[in-house]
């Protein structure tokens, strides 16, 4: 009885202390959510000066040892992905960055900012003694709102070419403007909507490969329409072919040794070494043979092709490039429409892939090897051009968020206004269902639609500009029925967003809305942090 009550009297800390192993500790109740609040709020204002088309850059610097490289990026998930993180809220919004980036590859900075300004806004009403949960319900309605007014606001122009391919420039003019490319964006977005549209059929953005050649400037980028491989020609081989048969390969092409592992051969004289020598040569010859007679003139292959190898197809008037990666091998079997062969012994069943054209091509100093008139031309090779490599590198991320956002656009059509529109937009779609509700939910819908507000006018911040002027500006302008009005942020005004053409991915802005809500939510949530350590091994 003693002892019960002893358990009774106990204190809870000293309670958890008593049934948790050492190196366990736990965070309870309001410091626990404290933890979340300034973990995730922390990341957020990290990227929040990234926002927007005037927003700033950051250096990213690794510290090991060995590599003591910088990268310069402005993009939210390479960003995050970059920071090492000990908060447990902020890893959350880490996660939902990288989701962005893979999902729709662009809006990967608004999702952390969005998610961080929600929070923000739930710290002052749990300092208010409103239940979380009742945040979350009200949360739930204003996105619920939020999303049918950003259903209603999106545009389809997916059945007329010409708008639609309009649609997709703009798209990526204000994907770009966000970005290093930005003072060449016109020019970039051509290209990116034209490597695009290449893949409408299988949309896998894979296939354009990007070539990064350091020297000239960023507008001497080009797109390849056919596929350029930074490989190199077999010597002695032809440097160019045309009407070109191509077996894709991937095979071991050295010598057939002996491949036991730990064999030793005897012999008792020097011309039985030479005999097994011959062997190994024959069995060559006789594979050599088999590829020659696929009556191709273009040997590719995936794996090394040795001297002997090498020289018996310029022997035989073949073309033959090594080791070309897989990714390079899988692209080509898809832009040359072949088929990717390991054994040859039925050359009936191998597809051969075909092109008009290959050649030895200069880029600045480097030999590539380019294929035009490609059979399939879903592939094909965007070829960039810089001062650095730093530059390339962003350069290259850029394009990619640029291609993922018009890929994804293309299999949904809809677009939306960008410029901050839409979220005022949803926040006055949320303010005007707030009467309708009773309880404390209106106060977390009102809430939600003071985040909202808060992405321009953060954007506005970045530009230099006076933010609660312009967002009280665009705020009347939508009252007063112009809902295409939006920020224009090249003269610190309020503007037509249609006839500037800025546009956004319905699906982006969709994204952002929906993980950037469901992970303050789950932050918010959160009322212990128990933390581990992990199971001491004995004896070890």
């Amino acid at each position: 009885y003693q002892n019960n009550n002893f358990q009774h009297n106990t204190p809870p800390k000293d309670m958890e202390n008593a049934y948790m192993g050492q190196g366990a500790q736990v965070d309870k109740g309001e410091n626990a959510r404290m933890s979340s609040f300034i973990g995730a709020i922390a990341i957020a204002d990290l990227v929040k000066t990234t926002l927007g088309p005037k927003g700033m850059d950051k250096i990213l610097q690794r510290v090991s040892q060995n590599d003591q490289s910088i990268s310069v990026t402005n993009d939210g998930a390479t960003i995050l992905k970059s920071v090492n993180i000990d908060n447990a809220a902020a890893k959350v919004l880490v996660d939902i960055a990288k989701v962005q980036d893979d999902e729709v590859g662009d809006g990967t900075t608004s999702v952390a900012v969005f998610c961080g300004e929600l929070l923000r806004e739930a710290e002052k009403l749990v300092a208010q003694r409103i239940h979380p949960q009742t945040i979350c319900r009200g949360w739930r309605l204003a996105r619920d709102a939020a999303r049918k007014a950003l259903e209603k606001s999106a545009i389809d122009n997916g059945q007329d070419e010409a708008k639609f391919r309009q649609d997709l420039l703009n798209i990526a003019r204000t994907t770009l403007s966000s970005k290093l490319l930005t003072h060449d964006k016109d020019y970039f977005a051509n290209l990116a909507v034209d490597a695009v549209l290449r893949l409408a059929k299988t949309g896998d953005i894979s296939n354009i490969q990007i070539i990064k050649k350091a020297g000239g400037q960023l507008r001497d980028s080009y797109l390849e329409a056919g596929f350029i491989m930074d490989k190199k020609i077999g010597v002695g081989c032809p440097k160019k072919v045309t009407g070109a048969k191509i077996l894709i390969a991937n095979t071991s092409m050295d010598t057939d040794k002996i491949k036991i592992f730990g064999s030793r051969v005897r012999v008792d004289a020097m011309s039985k070494v030479a005999e097994i020598e011959e062997a190994e040569k024959d069995k060559m010859r006789a594979k050599c043979k088999k590829i020659v007679d696929h009556g191709i003139n273009v040997f590719i292959n995936r794996q090394l092709i040795y001297n002997f190898p090498e020289q018996l197809f310029a022997e035989a008037g073949i073309m033959s490039i090594e080791h070309a990666d897989f990714e390079g091998v899988e692209r080509l079997a898809a832009v040359t429409g072949g088929e990717v062969a390991s054994t040859f012994d039925h050359p009936e069943l191998v597809k051969l892939g075909k092109c008009d054209t290959i050649e030895e091509v200069m880029i600045g100093e480097d030999k590539v090897v380019r294929f035009s008139g490609c059979e399939a031309g879903e592939a094909c090779t965007v070829v960039l051009r810089g001062a650095s490599g730093h530059m390339l590198d962003e350069a290259e991320r850029s394009l990619h968020d640029a291609l993922a956002v018009l890929r994804e656009t293309v299999k949904e059509t809809r677009t939306i206004c960008g410029g901050g529109c839409t979220e005022i937009l949803m926040a006055a779609a949320v303010d005007k269902q707030v009467p309708s509700v009773p309880g404390k939910k209106a106060i977390a819908m009102e809430a939600f639609a003071r985040a909202l507000r808060q992405m321009p006018a953060i954007v506005a911040d970045n530009g230099g500009y006076d933010s609660a002027e312009l967002v009280t500006q665009l705020r009347s302008a939508h009252a007063s029925g112009d809902v295409h009005a939006g920020l224009d942020m090249y003269n610190g005004t309020v503007g037509d967003m249609a006839k500037l053409g800025v546009r956004e991915s319905f699906k982006s802005k969709l994204q952002v809305l929906l993980s950037a809500s469901e992970a303050a939510e789950m932050i918010l949530r959160v009322d212990d942090i128990i933390k581990c350590a992990p199971r001491q091994r004995e004896g070890h």
